[in-house]
This record gives C-alpha cells, structure tokens and sequence, in this order.
C-alpha cells in the first residue's frame, strides 16, 4: 500500500449504493483504509466490510459521543460542511466486545468527546457526564483487547486530557510499548495541544480540512513526522481541490500532497512514513 486513509466511513449511508464500488477502486490505486464505526450497526458494517478483502481494508468498532443522545447537527466553515442525523443508543459493553474479537479489528474508535453538538435542549452536564463514562468504559475496553484507539474530541480538550491522564496512571503499561496506544483524529489544536498529547503516549492526526486552512500550516511545518497519520473522515473533510464534493479514501492523496508541499519535502517521503506509522500504530501486516 502506497498511502493508507487511517479514518473512512464508508460503512455509512452516504455509501450505501456504492462502498464495494468505491473501496475496490482505491484499492486498485494502492491505498487501504481503516473503516471506523461510530456505533453498534456502523461498526458491525465496517467489520462485514473489512471481511470481504483479503488485504488493504480494516475495521474498527467503537460508540462516537454524538450517539448517546437524539442530535440533527449542520456544520458550516472552516470544520467543513456537513449534516447528519444520530441516534441515541445505550453504550453495551458486551456487544462491542464480541464485535473486538474479530481479526480485522485493528482499534477501538471512533469513541471520545464532543461538546460541540451536544443537544441544547438536552441537560448539559448530565449528557457530559456519560459521554466521559462511556469514553473512559471504551478506553477499558481497548486495554483489555490490546487494541489502539481512534479518539474523537471536539471543544473538551480540558477534559479530554484529564481523562487520558487518569488512564495513563491507571495503566502505566501503556507507556512502555514501542508504540503510541491512541490517536487524536482530525486534530484540529494548536502546537501546545499536541505536544500534551505527544507526551500522553499518543500521536495526531491530519484530515483534508489542513488543504481549506491555513490555520495548520505552522504546526504541520514543526510536528515530527512520526508522531502523525493522515486520513480522509470521508465522507466529510473533502479535502482542496475537490472541496464540495462526497469524500472518499482515496482522496487521502491530497492530504499528504498538501504536508509535503508545506515542509518542501516529497509526498513520496510523506507516504511512506504515514503509512509505516499506521501500520505499526494499527499492527497491519
């Protein structure tokens, strides 16, 4: 694999009619994905997806904090534009595990915190409060499983790190691997905020929105390496120049086009140390 979308949801309904269509296509151009799920039936579909080919396709499982409560969100700007719809669903442990044993699971995620679409009509500290609970019954989960997480946060970095400092002290193994034991996806925080993840034992990652922003450019220039992937969130974040447009994997080409003309260095360098970081941080083979 030349690249690897380290964040694709072809597993959702805006792939309904053609995912099979559009995951053979990019695979054919050399890039593989991981196909994240963001409640019980996404995940379930990434699985069954990520079933069907031999190679270049994973899944994830994992309850996104925007499901643990009835929410129609619209966004518009420098995030990107996109509409959707979630549906409450009671986060079962025992479900999600089962769903983990599988070998094409490679991590636990999309699970996280998201502030930003909690429902106003809804309590908001109580909607917080579980959505910590659920993150942190996930964050167990992947620590039984051995499994990296994909780590979704969206104005709660605050609480966002101390939950992940607890953990850390709770399993100080965690540490100790030759490896990172998480990702923030789309990371969208200054230099400060990733080196406090940095020092977490986690890594960052890069989504088409750094194409539509210069907001980035600095942090990307100084970030090492190593210390990031690149991704799609298809269908959102549709990266420059097809801003507008559905998303897919295979447009993760741009991402790293777009990191190798701020540093001034190749994108073939670019791909090849993202796609080793994803393959050691997700153990692919």
């Amino acid at each position: 694999m030349k690249l690897i979308d380290t964040h694709a949801h072809v597993n959702f309904s805006a792939f309904k009619e053609d995912a099979d269509e559009i995951i053979r296509r990019t695979l054919k151009e050399g890039i593989g994905m991981i196909i994240v799920g963001s409640q019980y039936k996404t995940s379930k579909r990434a699985l069954e997806y990520a079933n069907k080919y031999e190679k270049g396709v994973y899944a994830t499982v994992g309850l996104h904090p925007v499901h643990l409560e009835d929410v129609v969100a619209e966004n518009k700007g420098d995030e990107g534009d996109y509409k959707f719809r979630a549906r409450a669903e009671e986060f079962n442990y025992d479900s999600y595990e089962k769903l983990a044993e599988f070998k094409k699971v490679v991590a636990i995620g999309e699970i996280g915190l998201d502030y930003y679409h909690i429902n106003l009509k809804a309590d908001v500290e109580k909607v917080k409060d579980k959505q910590k609970q659920v993150f942190y019954q996930q964050l167990i989960l992947a620590r039984k499983k051995d499994l990296p997480v994909i780590i979704h946060c969206r104005q709660a970095h605050d609480d966002m790190l101390d939950i992940l400092q607890d953990f850390k002290n709770e399993y100080k193994d965690i540490i100790l691997k030759d490896k990172p034991w998480g990702v923030m996806h789309c990371f969208s925080g200054d230099e400060d905020l990733a080196w406090k993840y940095f020092n977490l034992g986690l890594i960052i990652s890069f989504t088409g929105l750094i194409t539509f922003s210069k907001q980035w450019d600095d942090l990307i220039r100084k970030v090492p390496l190593d210390r990031i992937m690149i991704e799609t969130d298809t269908p959102y974040m549709t990266p420059e120049p097809y801003r507008g447009h559905r998303n897919e994997p295979a447009l993760v080409y741009y991402v790293a086009k777009h990191i190798a003309e701020i540093r001034e260095i190749s994108i073939e360098k670019v791909a090849k140390i993202t796609t080793e970081n994803a393959r050691k941080f997700f153990d692919l083979h």
